[in-house]
């Protein structure tokens, strides 16, 4: 049994904190193993129960996709454990779909709750380079367009055919760099580790922006894809994960 990927691991989570399912309790299987599963908003700081250390120690093979759960799971069993991509960036084939088609370039909003500064500077940059702004899946007043009942594959095609991405969710930031499109990203608190250790593990530390980014380095930002070192890096982690999963289901 493969446990993953996302949250499965946040106690903190609103719905499905500390279920034992994700932890391996009821599962009869020769083998348990976990890909890319994460601790989501559960601050290392904070470590783990030792309820839950036992629990871990039932799995043959741990796997998480960001900096915060491996120093969870380091602290708690004293194992470096593989630091992996999350299945949309590495499996393109099945993420990837067909662009969306609109008269004209649109930029995508993909969250809620931003910053009052990052919607002033992206309703400025959405003016002055006439590109339409629409909101998906959330609904963002400040946007051009409201598209907020879209499902997974058309959630895709919108990613796809995005000139730009606003986003202060994970997945937001996962498809602009699966699509290589131009991105910014302002993390809200619950979504803080995720973000920060996407982009840092991939060399992407630069879209990530707060209140003190200049107009003219948003404005980069918004009109340049991550580039190639940042495609190089997904490309590595995209070999060792794979490594990792023909020795953790061998």
């Amino acid at each position: 049994v493969v446990v993953g990927s996302d949250e499965v691991w946040n106690f903190r989570h609103p719905w499905y904190r500390a279920k034992p399912i994700f932890f391996g309790s009821g599962l009869k299987a020769e083998r348990l193993v976990s890909y890319a599963a994460s601790f989501g908003n559960h601050d290392a700081g904070d470590g783990v129960h030792p309820r839950f250390v036992e629990k871990l120690r039932r799995f043959d093979a741990i796997s998480v996709r960001d900096a915060n759960s491996h120093c969870l799971v380091q602290g708690a069993l004293g194992l470096d454990v593989e630091l992996v991509l999350d299945p949309c960036l590495q499996w393109p084939e099945i993420a990837l779909a067909e662009p969306m088609r609109l008269d004209g370039p649109y930029a995508l909003i993909y969250g809620h709750g931003l910053p009052d500064w990052l919607v002033r500077q992206v309703r400025r940059w959405g003016d002055e380079t006439g590109t339409r702004l629409v909101s998906l899946g959330y609904t963002n007043d400040w946007a051009d367009e409201q598209r907020i009942d879209e499902g997974p594959l058309e959630f895709a095609s919108w990613m796809a055919g995005a000139s730009a991405i606003v986003t202060n969710f994970f997945h937001g930031c996962v498809f602009a760099l699966l699509n290589k499109r131009p991105f910014v990203a302002s993390p809200s608190d619950y979504r803080f580790n995720k973000i920060r250790d996407l982009t840092a593990k991939l060399g992407a530390e630069e879209r990530v922006v707060t209140d003190a980014t200049s107009e003219e380095a948003l404005d980069r930002l918004m009109n340049e894809p991550a580039g190639e070192t940042v495609d190089q890096r997904i490309r590595e982690l995209r070999r060792r994960s794979n490594e990792y999963l023909d020795a953790a289901l061998s």
